[in-house]
């Protein structure tokens, strides 16, 4: 079954379409009949789908590469112009809402989250990957109302997994809904990491040591696949225990904390607190038990905020 059937038999909120009204859609407000986001989240699978099909051929091309805030943070014409299309196809249907997109605001567009909806995009989490041809590679679509996260979309470009998340309507991957696994201690666990652009001597002293703790508790393995949204999958599909980062940013987030949740994880801050989607930095797990043992352990890495 091909991913667009898997989404369309399993989406949740299947209720009635809302009619358009001039420039004034359903999901444009809190006051429309039925679900006011349902044609929200069926774009966004729509967009992520076609994204992925720009991302899957590009691939095989010959890129151009350049670079952003250290020589391993990169970027690609892929990237833009991917990111380009989803936000030009959402701002036409939808003209009131916000955006916030990794490559836009990596050329000095403002990363800003208020209590409209708001559209938060990473056109290709893992450019690395991408461009060295490594399989995982991702669209990652959020959205927010009010500041808080109403759904994710994450399509694996590779593999052709479209992962899903509506709040309080359960996560899925193409048709299976997704459970979190109920590991509650560091020992015995799967975690999940990234290493970030700093690469300096100080931040890899850090970046390495925390490594080096959750491994001297006898954590069963710590793995880096070099895409933050599918990392964060991997942890709601209860393939991996938890996952902790620093560097992370909101647009790596922001869907994959929806179907996180959904999938009966949870997402929180490195201090341990509630999770700040523009702190650039995050743990997650299965458990609140995990994820707080996670966040007690690790040395904290300055990445500065997204906003």
């Amino acid at each position: 079954m091909k991913p667009c059937e898997g989404a369309g038999s399993r989406l949740p909120g299947d209720g009635a379409r809302c009619s358009l009204a001039g420039e004034q859609r359903c999901c444009e407000g809190p006051h429309s009949a039925g679900d006011p986001w349902k044609e929200c989240m069926d774009t966004a699978v729509q967009l992520a789908l076609r994204a992925g099909q720009v991302v899957r051929k590009a691939l095989t091309e010959e890129k151009r590469v350049s670079t952003k805030t250290s020589v391993v943070d990169l970027v690609t014409e892929t990237d833009h112009y991917v990111e380009e299309l989803i936000i030009s196809a959402l701002r036409e249907k939808f003209p009131s809402h916000s955006f916030i997109g990794e490559e836009s605001t990596s050329t000095g567009s403002k990363c800003l989250l208020t209590d409209g909806p708001t559209w938060i995009i990473d056109p290709i989490d893992g450019t690395c990957n991408f461009v060295h041809r490594f399989p995982p590679v991702a669209v990652s679509i959020g959205f927010a109302v009010n500041r808080e996260l109403e759904f994710g979309v994450i399509y694996h470009c590779t593999n052709e997994k479209l992962y899903t998340a509506r709040k309080g309507q359960g996560a899925f991957c193409n048709e299976e809904r997704l459970h979190v696994t109920k590991e509650t201690g560091i020992k015995n666990s799967l975690i999940l990491t990234e290493i970030g652009p700093k690469r300096d001597p100080a931040t890899l002293k850090l970046f390495l040591g925390n490594m080096e703790k959750f491994l001297t508790f006898q954590a069963h393995g710590i793995r880096v696949i070099g895409s933050a949204t599918l990392a964060l999958c991997l942890i709601a599909s209860g393939a991996a225990d938890g996952y902790y980062q620093y560097g992370l940013h909101c647009w790596d987030l922001a869907a994959a904390t929806v179907i996180i949740r959904e999938a009966g994880g949870f997402v929180i801050d490195t201090s341990g607190g509630p999770l700040d989607l523009m702190s650039c930095r995050v743990v997650a797990a299965g458990t609140m038990e995990l994820a707080r043992s996670i966040a007690h352990e690790l040395q904290p890495i300055d990445y500065g905020r997204d906003d």
